[in-house]
């Protein structure tokens, strides 16, 4: 007898796998393929200085600015890629160089910068972010915070190929 024919009890096993783990993980990979870029806000260039240093920390610090660095198409996270931060802080206005570095990511893709707590400009509490470094299309974002009294905010890019 031939070890390498399907039988009757293997084909069983495999379709209760299936039905064990569930059919979505069958489409994973197809779902993972259709992340889309994140496209660049409105504002959220306003006051961009190009070349924004890296630094520790801007100011003394109290507010956190955290974040994700996906590549569009399969989401793989994106390490060293460089994101640019600003805002108006309560140690300076968004067009202040000294409100304004830049941090990169870490191997998981995650960035994370240490900044004076943000203040409503225009009515409302706000960061600016870019990506800015040339291997992907440049980005800005402006997400804006549910409240002034909040001491962080996320942001999240998805970049497409330059």
């Amino acid at each position: 007898m031939r070890k390498d024919l399907i039988t009757r009890r293997s084909l069983l096993v495999a379709g209760a796998a299936v039905v064990t783990t569930g059919a979505s993980s069958l489409v994973t990979p197809v779902e993972a393929q259709a992340i889309a870029p994140t496209k660049s806000m409105r504002g959220g260039a306003n006051n961009y200085i190009p070349g924004a240093p890296i630094v520790e920390r801007i100011g003394g610090g109290g507010f956190w600015m955290t974040g994700t660095v996906r590549r569009a198409g399969d989401g793989a996270p994106l390490a060293g890629q460089r994101i640019q931060i600003w805002a108006h802080t309560t140690e300076g206005h968004e067009r202040d160089p000294q409100s304004h570095g830049a941090t990169l990511t870490d191997k998981n893709g995650e960035f994370r910068l240490e900044m004076p707590q943000i203040v409503p400009a225009f009515g409302q509490p706000h960061a600016h972010l870019a990506y800015d470094s040339g291997d992907f299309e440049t980005v800005f974002l402006r997400p804006i915070m549910p409240s002034s009294k909040d001491t962080r905010l996320e942001a999240h890019f998805v970049l497409k190929s330059a």
